[in-house]
């Protein structure tokens, strides 16, 4: 038996008995739960994607035991996924990672070799695991800002504001200018990044001798949308 296990359950289609078939679908559910505890370690998630999760390397596992060995069916089978389209929302880089790495434990469960699966899985989830507690891949990005500012109509803002900036800010970027106010007023967005913390205040107090005091507001890139600058 462990030798069955180690050399693959079975080597096409026709090969696939019942014993076979319950060991990869078993293996890829349990390895599917597993990795979904995985995943769920500080970590921001819905059920409905936990869940998703947890059964695609079943699903996975049953395309591929059916396929096996058929190119023709492959070829079907992969045209058919192709039109699949997920409605919703986009999703972030690690729950595209989580998802392939799910499909691969499918994968290799479908094949027949359920040891490498689980080998995979632990050997990649520990490192995954380990990955997520150390600072691995982390970024200061507590001074990257954006910071709207209203203008009246008639103001040039085109580097009308670059010597307050070259004071406080290290890089600005202006990403979006708008009309607002019955197109009496402009609202410009920059991306910016501060010289160094604290020096909000000073820079809106002279902003506002820049643009007539009228509004100014300072917040917090999004890390969803944005990268730091």
């Amino acid at each position: 038996m462990f030798d069955t296990v180690i050399n693959g359950l079975f080597t096409g289609a026709t090969d696939i008995t019942v014993g076979g078939f319950l060991i990869g679908t078993g293996s890829a559910l349990v390895l599917g739960i597993l990795l979904a505890f995985m995943y769920m370690f500080r970590s921001t998630y819905t059920k409905s994607f936990a869940v998703t999760l947890a059964i695609l390397p079943a699903v996975v596992s049953i395309v591929i035991m059916m396929v096996n060995g058929s190119i023709g069916a492959g070829v079907a089978v992969a045209g058919t996924f192709s039109l699949v389209r997920f409605r919703s929302v986009p999703g972030t880089a690690k729950e595209i990672g989580a998802i392939f790495f799910a499909m691969a434990v499918g994968i290799a469960c479908g094949m027949g070799y359920p040891l490498y699966a689980l080998i995979f899985a632990v050997i990649v989830g520990i490192a995954s695991l380990i990955l997520t507690v150390t600072p691995f891949g982390e970024k200061n990005c507590e001074l990257d800002k954006v910071l709207h500012i209203t203008v009246p109509e008639d103001l040039e803002y085109e580097g009308a504001f670059d010597d307050i900036f070259g004071k406080y800010l290290k890089e600005a970027k202006m990403t979006q200018v708008k009309t607002t106010n019955l197109g009496s007023l402009n609202k410009l967005t920059y991306n910016i990044k501060l010289a160094k913390p604290g020096c909000e205040k000073q820079m809106i107090d002279e902003l506002r001798c820049r643009n007539g005091n009228l509004e100014i507001n300072i917040t917090a890139q999004s890390m969803d949308t944005k990268e730091c600058l």
